[in-house]
């Protein structure tokens, strides 16, 4: 099984950097197989929390060379929740690469533990008869201190539901809980891994040294 590392993480920091020089990616230093993946960039200033500025990936399997590409630059750039990231806040981002394993369907919407499954919900709205659906990762739902009801009842609220959260409602959800492994790097350790691995810093446009 392929879990998420490093190099993945610096791909990513790559695709970015280069997106803003205007050049060609550098080839990545893993190899390449077939899997979800979601890749995630939060701002860390003044030592705070780090906060979210984009997140997202697949949940159907494919290239994963690509898929780090593409969704690097999906979620940095294209996440409607976030204005776009732009060069200047290069040296306050980490990025977190994700690769998720282990689909299994739950016999309910409370069968899942938190900080070990992420979870995709599916129901059909029962005040316009749509369907929803959304998903938290796995590391989501223990980083907001949520209980599982609580990770339910936010999902569907990001799922597009604005109607009343009840039992009856809850009871309608399809889950299916999956696995991860992630892989978290800051800019300034993406910068020193470069250093020592190419012999030179990155430099990027818009920049300031």
């Amino acid at each position: 099984m392929v879990s998420a590392n490093r190099e993945m993480v610096v791909y990513c920091f790559d695709t970015l950097v280069a997106h803003y020089n205007d050049e060609q990616v550098p080839p990545p230093a893993f190899d390449e197989g077939q899997h979800p993946l979601f890749v995630t960039w939060k701002k860390v200033v003044n030592g705070y929390e780090p906060r979210l500025r984009g997140c997202i990936g697949t949940l159907s399997a494919r290239d994963i060379v690509n898929g780090f590409k593409d969704y690097a630059l999906t979620s940095a750039l294209r996440d409607h929740r976030f204005p776009p990231i732009q060069a200047k806040e290069l040296p306050s981002l980490q990025c977190t690469v994700s690769i998720l394993t282990n689909y299994e369907d739950a016999a309910n919407h409370l069968d899942w533990e938190v900080g070990k499954h992420g979870i995709i919900i599916e129901f059909t709205d029962p005040d316009y008869n749509t369907k929803r659906s959304a998903t938290y990762l796995p590391d989501v739902a223990s980083q907001e201190g949520w209980t599982t009801i609580e990770a339910i009842d936010s999902l569907m609220r990001k799922a597009g539901y604005r109607g009343a959260i009840t039992d009856s409602v809850r009871n309608r959800i399809r889950l299916t809980r999956y696995q991860s492994t992630l892989f978290t790097m800051h800019y300034n350790d993406y910068v020193n891994y470069v250093k020592t691995t190419r012999g030179a810093a990155p430099s990027v446009t818009g920049l300031k040294a």
